[in-house]
């Protein structure tokens, strides 16, 4: 009898898979949902920010929401014109002490600059042993000559009385007078010139004309000094001089006797005075006017050569409304102003009287408390509606 052999069983595809297969499949099966929930993710977002984006948007024109400025309120004051000019602070005398007539080199300089001198003090000397020995020579010259024209004198009187004896000619008389005139010129020649030696022998000794202060010393010894050089100067404070040129439209305006308010940059004193003396022409070149206040120091430690700032009144007080210099342009005597009229910006142009101390006077026509554009101003036209800000610390005060 045959027996047949067990049959085999062959496993299908799905049954031989592995695990991992399975895993793959539900793998591929999720990515479509991933995505979906990604754009879902992203159209959301961005339709959040499109309606953020929406809610800040300004639907209003620029042109008719008003304008942000800071103003202020004008106020009333009176208005007076003034000119103020530089002067120079110089003692009441001066002196630049040198030679005059000699060149030598200097042996001694006897002073410093601060030191008081009297007069006739010396400051200085020169080594003047040229000039001193030539003036001994002409002295001695002189000397003899003049011995020589006494005896030439006596002589021609002798002639004279042995001319009445006819013991002489009368030629011989007039010849003796002739050399006697001759000789009488020499001598005055070399006294003149003698003279002139002494002077330069004076000159080497180098006094101070005047009681004062030594202010600058140029040179020191064995500094060789020509006619003019000066050596020393000396000044003298017991009263000085506040010099100052003005133009020549101002003349009228600086006349003696009037008033003036004087600032002295050395050390900030402030004083009044009154105009001294003015020219009476004006310089060629610079077509100005020099006027003068004389200042009594009483005993304050005034500098001379410093500088001074003089300002006077000129004219009559004028009302005028007063606004900080930042409210406005100003062109020539006409100033630019955007005034607040309720909530409209309006441009004016007023006349313009004058400026000090960043502040501007114009027309009373601006009516004191009117509000006055100063932060802003530039980007205004007429009409322009504006938000005024808070602007109380800014309020020019009046003078």
């Amino acid at each position: 009898m045959t027996t047949e052999p067990p049959a085999i069983e062959t496993p299908t595809l799905e049954e031989s898979a592995p695990d991992h297969v399975e895993s793959a499949r539900r793998g591929r099966l999720g990515v479509p949902a991933m995505l979906v929930v990604a754009v879902a993710a992203i159209l959301g977002a961005g339709a959040t920010l499109f309606r953020h984006a929406a809610a800040q948007t300004n639907h209003t024109t620029l042109a008719a929401s008003p304008k942000g400025v800071t103003a202020v309120s004008a106020k009333a004051a009176q208005f007076r014109e003034t000119r103020r000019y530089v002067g120079t602070l110089s003692p009441w005398l001066e002196a630049r002490v040198g030679p005059q007539l000699v060149s030598a080199y200097v042996s001694d300089v006897l002073v410093r600059p601060g030191m008081s001198v009297k007069k006739d003090q010396i400051l200085a000397t020169l080594d003047c042993r040229n000039s001193s020995a030539a003036n001994l020579v002409v002295a001695r010259q002189a000397q003899a000559l003049e011995a020589e024209q006494r005896a030439l004198a006596s002589e021609t009187s002798r002639f004279q009385t042995l001319l009445d004896g006819g013991f002489v000619s009368p030629n011989e008389v007039e010849q003796r007078q002739a050399k006697t005139v001759a000789q009488g010129a020499q001598l005055q020649a070399l006294q003149a010139q003698s003279v002139g030696k002494r002077l330069e022998v004076d000159d080497c000794v180098l006094r101070s004309p005047f009681a004062g202060e030594v202010a600058v010393r140029s040179v020191d010894p064995g500094a060789f000094v020509r006619p003019g050089t000066t050596i020393v100067s000396v000044v003298d404070r017991h009263q000085l001089r506040l010099v100052a040129d003005a133009p020549e439209t101002d003349f009228d305006s600086v006349k003696v006797g009037t008033v003036v308010r004087i600032a002295l940059l050395s050390n900030g004193l402030h004083l009044d005075g009154t105009i001294s003396r003015r020219a009476p022409a004006a310089d060629e070149s610079t077509r100005t006017v020099r006027f003068e206040v004389d200042l009594d120091p009483k005993g304050q430690d005034l500098p001379a050569g410093t500088t001074a700032e003089i300002t006077l009144d000129v004219g009559q007080p004028m009302p005028a409304t007063v606004i900080p210099s930042v409210a406005a342009k100003a062109r020539g005597n006409k100033a630019s102003v955007f005034v607040v009229d309720g909530n409209v910006a309006k441009k004016l142009e007023l006349p313009l009287l004058g400026e000090r101390e960043g502040q501007l006077f114009v027309s009373p026509e601006l009516a004191a408390e009117t509000l006055v554009v100063t932060e802003g101003r530039a980007h205004l036209s007429n009409g322009d509606h504006v938000l005024v800000k808070d602007s109380s610390e800014s309020t020019p005060k009046a003078p």
